[in-house]
């Protein structure tokens, strides 16, 4: 049995899937052939473009460096322009790499273009990630979902608080990790299985079912999803044949009816 490497549990919870950089624009609402009225989020995707490669060894391991949104050449600082002039290709605003394997990254040449249509392709499941909404300083009720306390006779006037933290004598302090009120949202979030819907190919931008973390305008990475490669919604399949009643069943037999 080979021996377990940092490395392979690394590639594993990377997305090591082809993807690109995009921008949230909105939600809206589609409707489908059926009639079912399906809430969509619109992204910008692109065009998006290799900014250079990540090689074993050089770096350690393979990846694509891609940038994405135009940035003005009076905001880009020098060691900036030297990298952005060596790929050929304008200033850009988000840049970010996506770990691939060595046969993927050379499919791509440095100054290359990618679009949504060149790797995706309608109905497959997407890993969309992107900065949740900063919600500044909270509490316990709003950022751990807590209930409080009584609010009966005798009770001092500790409704919204926390509760206890202490942990006695041993170990004399609070636990790490304890749920406390304190900075609530502004994290990096990925939701994933998301179906893609349709593709525009002349306006840059995809639609896909439900919802992404972010405000309007912020910066989204989108990759092939990485626990399934078909979309399938719970609850849609096939209906199964229900179970008869055994004796609705043997009195319409008896009545010839069964």
């Amino acid at each position: 049995m080979r021996p377990f490497k940092v490395s392979d549990f690394l590639e594993f919870i990377m997305a090591m899937r082809i993807g690109l950089l995009g921008k949230k624009v909105g939600m809206t609402q589609v409707y489908a052939e059926d009639g079912e009225r399906i809430p969509v989020t619109i992204l910008q995707t692109g065009p998006c473009y290799v900014l250079g490669k990540r090689t074993e060894e050089r770096d350690g391991y393979t990846a694509l460096i891609l940038g994405f949104d135009d940035k003005p050449e009076r905001l880009v600082n020098k060691p900036e322009t030297g990298f952005f002039k060596a790929a050929g290709v304008s200033p850009k605003r988000f840049v970010e790499e996506l770990r691939l394997p060595a046969d993927e990254c050379a499919k791509y040449e440095v100054g290359a273009e990618i679009k949504a249509q060149d790797i995706f392709e309608n109905g497959i499941p997407l890993d969309v990630t992107s900065r949740s909404i900063g919600k500044g300083f909270q509490g316990v009720f709003k950022r751990h979902n807590m209930h409080g306390g009584k609010a009966s006779h005798g009770v001092h006037e500790v409704y919204r608080h926390g509760g206890s933290l202490g942990c006695r004598l041993t170990p004399g302090r609070v636990i790490k990790g304890k749920r406390m009120a304190g900075h609530m949202g502004d994290a990096l979030t990925k939701i994933q299985n998301l179906q893609l819907l349709s593709i525009n190919a002349e306006e840059n931008y995809v639609m896909v079912r439900g919802s992404v973390a972010g405000a309007k305008g912020a910066y989204v990475t989108i990759t092939k999803a990485v626990t399934r490669s078909l979309y399938k919604r719970v609850g849609m399949g096939q209906e199964e044949a229900r179970s008869k009643n055994p004796l609705k069943a043997s009195k319409q037999a008896a009545a010839g009816r069964g």
